[in-house]
């Protein structure tokens, strides 16, 4: 008598289950991290080098320079004396009472961890802004990896982010917009490391016997503190409560991410064979959401430790002194929503006319960038010589972006790709809500956290045209399809950085002569 075959140590799980629930890459490679660090190099080079030139508060650093120094010294942000944010001797002269302003604090703790290293020096209110943007950097060539399952189109993704002039000018300027994005792409990498751990975590569980048609928890993974709680996701939280404690507006993308994380949730209990994933979805993952929507709002609040642990920040005292009366706690909460309802007022009556001012259609056309610095008051080898830093994007990448969007979108309906609502949302929640809001002034640098989800795009395309290389496909034009689209995407990526060197100079305030200056204003009176 034959003796029947012992069963495997695992059931064996569907290929076609575990092609849905496997990560694009799911691979460890030492060598992604040596190009990652090359990429992030590069980034760190060219914000980094010079970053104290021009040598004087440009723009809207004249707000959060000082003001972040003020943080170090009182706690909160303090009015700054006339002509007091620039001194000569290197310290912003303040005045007698606490400053309204009109953003949370955090940016600006951040700006002040560079003054606090390297003092109130150009190089010091601008250090956090540069590290903030090289680490995005790092974010974007990992994240790409991720999505995309490829080395070369995540180095591709961080480097043109790299070489893109808008990113660069944010990241060599304190401003509060390089933070917004830092917390935005950071939260939306701890999303995809989510949707990773969850899909892997059913995985684990189907090979383990589990039958996802048993109804209630008997259907579902085991709990354990270790993969049953969704770590990476309370880290997006409390990473997009931090965005919210830099700019209100990280607000849009919170819907979009929670958005994102519902339908990953029953894309991946569809995938596993549960009858109804939705319904599922929403049974078993409401508490780790409500923890979610917990974790946003406290890591606001955390960033407001400073006007709570003082006792002259702006609005500190308001019951007190309106009613004459304090009641703890409900007293600091009373005055801070008053603080805040205040600074609503303020952003939505912002209809002031400004030189620089755009309009939401206008940012990715590049049609009014910013000038942060002018001057001719220079010497160069010429007889008239101009320093200028001018917020513009890199032309040659910015003005991909549109046929990008409608590519990326044609792709991901044809293809059923979970990845292109996955870029394109963050982008369009960051750019369309500005075109709901009219009686306000705005600005193209509101635009910025779009900017990583559009590079993301644009590679996305570029690998749709590398493609894999089927035998049985004819050549094109006498070539490989997949050699002919390799070097149609590295010319590209090659003449952005091309491109990013030749604006150079005006990214960052060099010397250099009139005509020099004049040939790179491609857009005429629109780019000065």
């Amino acid at each position: 008598m034959t003796a029947s075959p012992a069963p495997p140590d695992h059931p064996t799980v569907p290929e076609e289950v575990r092609r849905r629930l496997t990560p694009v890459t799911d691979r460890r490679d030492p060598w992604s991290w040596v190009v990652a660090g090359v990429i992030t190099a590069i980034a760190a080079i060219v914000r980094l080098v010079h970053l104290d030139r021009p040598g004087h508060i440009i723009f809207d650093e004249v707000y959060y320079a000082p003001n972040a120094y003020a943080l170090l010294r009182y706690g909160v942000e303090w009015n700054v004396a006339e002509d007091g944010a620039n001194p000569v001797d290197g310290a912003p002269v303040f005045g007698d009472s606490a400053a309204y302003v009109v953003h949370p604090p955090l940016g600006k703790w951040m700006i002040a961890a560079g003054e606090w290293v390297f003092g109130y020096t150009p190089f010091g209110w601008r250090f956090a802004a540069a590290v903030a943007g090289v680490a995005s950097v790092l974010m974007i060539v990992r994240i790409g990896r991720r999505l995309f399952g490829s080395t070369a189109l995540g180095a591709a993704a961080g480097l043109l982010v790299a070489l893109d002039g808008m990113h660069l000018v944010m990241s060599r300027t304190a401003l509060l917009d390089i933070f917004l994005l830092l917390f935005i792409v950071a939260a939306f990498g701890a999303l995809l490391l989510d949707r990773d751990a969850r899909r892997r975590r059913w995985q684990r569980a189907l090979e383990n016997g589990l039958d996802p048609t048993r109804p209630g928890y008997a259907g579902h993974p085991r709990f354990d503190w270790r993969t049953g709680l969704p770590w990476w996701r309370f880290a997006a939280a409390a990473l997009l409560g931090a965005a919210c404690a830099v700019k209100w507006s990280a607000v849009y993308v919170v819907p979009v991410f929670l958005i994102l994380v519902l339908v990953w949730e029953a894309g991946a209990r569809r995938s596993a064979g549960v009858p109804r994933p939705w319904l599922s979805m929403l049974r078993f993952e409401w508490p780790s959401l409500a923890t979610s929507a917990v974790i946003i709002p406290v890591v606001y609040l955390a960033s407001w430790a400073g006007w709570f642990a003082t006792g002259h920040g702006y609005y500190r005292n308001l019951m007190s002194d309106r009613f004459d009366m304090h009641i703890p706690v409900i007293g600091e909460l009373y005055n801070l929503i008053q603080y805040h309802l205040q600074i609503w007022r303020f952003h939505s009556g912002l209809d002031a006319s400004h030189q620089y001012e755009s309009a939401p259609w206008q940012w990715l056309l590049l049609a009014r960038p910013v000038a942060f610095h002018w001057t001719t008051d220079v010497e160069c080898a010429a007889d008239s010589c101009a320093s200028h830093v001018l917020l513009l994007g890199t032309p040659l990448l910015w003005w991909a972006f549109l046929p990008a969007v409608a590519a990326s979108i044609w792709l991901g309906i044809a293809r059923r790709d979970w990845r292109v609502p996955a870029i394109l949302l963050p982008a369009a929640a960051s750019i369309l809500p500005w075109f709901v809001v009219t009686d306000r002034v705005m600005f193209f640098f509101y635009a910025l956290p779009a900017q990583p989800f559009l590079v993301l795009a644009v590679v996305y395309v570029l690998g749709a045209l590398m493609g894999p290389s089927h035998p049985g496909r004819p050549p094109l034009l006498g070539f490989d399809r997949r050699a002919l689209g390799v070097l149609m995407a590295g010319s590209y990526v090659l003449l952005v950085a091309l491109n990013f060197a030749y604006f150079y100079p005006i990214f960052t305030g060099l010397e250099i002569p009139m005509d020099s200056w004049q040939a790179r204003v491609w857009l005429g009176d629109r780019w000065v």
